[in-house]
């Protein structure tokens, strides 16, 4: 991968650029007019651009960028303002004050509901095994420009981890989070935006398997919760108690922790 500007820098795309380049440790490459597909076909690369306002990342050989955005949270948000209720939220069962971890974090978009839901004295972590999505996403949360307060709040309470997700629950103690929730990449798409679809071309595919399972159960005190489509083998393979959602293809799965 490599690290430009955008096609007229200034000041802040520039430190933007040199921020993204210490803490990839990815090369930095002057832009010069050049265009993403020929930066991509000169150093056969990945191109991260630090635009004016934002990153892009451009895999090589597209020209459809993936970049930060709260996405769904944002309308989810708004129906819980006003009286809705979120299926996650309802799945979880989660409380002002609760702990959540996000075993896959994507762009945040359930972390971000998360943490609007446990509050100020709840804490919300979620893991991200690829460094370009961890990166994107830990920055915009923090930074994504946007005139909703509360879901502005919500995104900077969210930490975002840099790791394996078991690698990362085997270093927590037992019955450490309330709530653990896994939500691997769909094997079946759902979502329709262009950016899901080349977060699924460069995010880590995980297949759910029993030692997650088992370690997810060991670090929850309460439940641990799987979102997948709805004709996904997980839900029984595993023991999920499947909660049926008539007209959407996402689905909730809950294992109760055992007393």
């Amino acid at each position: 991968m490599i690290i430009t500007t955008a096609g007229r820098p200034d000041e802040h795309s520039t430190a933007l650029m040199q921020q993204a380049a210490e803490s990839l440790q990815a090369p930095v490459v002057e832009r010069k007019k050049r265009s993403i597909p020929k930066l991509q076909d000169v150093y056969q690369a990945d191109v991260l651009v630090a635009g004016k306002d934002r990153y892009s990342f451009y895999t090589r050989g597209s020209t459809e960028p993936f970049f930060f955005h709260p996405n769904s949270a944002t309308y989810r948000l708004k129906r819980i303002l006003k009286g809705e209720t979120d299926p996650l939220v309802a799945a979880a069962v989660l409380q002002p004050g609760d702990s959540f971890l996000d075993c896959t974090l994507g762009l945040g978009s359930d972390a971000i509901i998360a943490s609007s839901t446990v509050g100020k004295l709840g804490s919300v972590e979620g893991i991200e095994a690829n460094p370009i999505v961890a990166f994107l996403t830990k920055v915009g949360l923090h930074n994504f420009p946007i005139d909703f307060p509360l879901l502005q709040e919500a995104m900077q309470r969210v930490e975002v981890i840099h790791s394996e997700a078991i690698e990362f629950l085997k270093t927590c103690e037992s019955n450490s989070r309330d709530i653990v929730f896994l939500d691997p990449m769909f094997t079946t798409p759902i979502e329709e935006s262009s950016n899901f679809e080349v977060l699924r071309e460069i995010g880590v595919t995980d297949s759910v398997t029993e030692e997650w399972v088992e370690e997810a159960l060991r670090v929850c005190r309460r439940r641990v919760v799987l979102k997948d489509h709805y004709q996904s083998p997980m839900f029984k393979r595993f023991g999920f108690i499947q909660q049926i959602r008539p007209y959407t293809k996402v689905h909730y799965g809950v294992l109760e922790k055992r007393k």
